[in-house]
């Protein structure tokens, strides 16, 4: 029993040690803790009147701008979409002139496909480089079309390498049957008939009822010849 209670006895003196070290090192160190707390505060509050007072002014006014942008690039005018018309910014100028704002993230989006349509290629692929996002359709499209670049500048490989992240990023009707489509087809070509036969299986299997899904069966029945051979 002793031995019982000094042990007890120990382990109290240990605590009380502990907590006056930790009472002095407070105390000791109590105008850094106010000024670092100080410090956080302040961050916090700049961060939130920032946003407030700059980023969300700019954004609506980038809105604005460019609403014109995007109905030049539903239009396929995609000239006038990138440098704009004079009264109205283009999707660079959105980039240049808002940049901390969500609508120059998604100008980067149009400004990347824009330059696709206009055959400049390293254009496209360097700004969808710059563009980043969750979303389930702009996501995958955005990896695609930096493989239809990559196709155009003749590098097989890196298109394939994209067509298999735009895939991999979302598992919808809307957009995995056409990057499908896309990596099998460029797989045939590229001689590689077992790959292109899994892409085709797979439109075969879980998209049935879109377009691909409907003309599916042809290419895996070519494939398939070219496998007996």
């Amino acid at each position: 029993m002793v031995s019982k209670k000094t042990g007890q006895h120990d382990n109290l003196q240990d605590i009380e040690s502990a907590l006056t070290k930790t009472e002095q090192f407070i105390e000791d160190n109590q105008t850094k803790m106010i000024y670092g707390v100080g410090i956080i505060i302040l961050l916090v509050v700049g961060y939130l009147a920032f946003t407030r007072f700059y980023v969300r002014p700019h954004g609506k006014e980038a809105q604005s701008q460019m609403f014109m942008a995007e109905k030049y690039f539903e239009k396929d005018s995609f000239n006038l979409a990138l440098n704009g018309d004079g009264n109205y910014l283009g999707f660079l100028d959105i980039i240049d002139d808002y940049s901390i704002t969500k609508e120059a993230k998604l100008a980067r989006y149009y400004a990347g496909i824009s330059y696709l349509h206009l055959k400049q290629y390293k254009e496209a692929i360097d700004y969808l480089n710059h563009f980043k996002t969750k979303n389930i359709i702009l996501g995958p499209v955005s990896q695609g079309v930096k493989g239809d670049a990559y196709l155009e500048l003749g590098d097989q490989n890196k298109a394939l390498s994209q067509y298999e992240k735009a895939i991999s990023l979302s598992d919808n009707e809307m957009t995995a049957p056409i990057y499908l489509m896309k990596a099998g087809k460029l797989s045939e070509t590229m001689n590689k008939p077992e790959k292109a036969l899994e892409f085709y299986t797979k439109i075969k299997e879980k998209y049935p009822d879109t377009t691909e899904g409907r003309l599916v069966d042809k290419y895996i029945a070519r494939v398939n010849t070219m496998l007996k051979k």
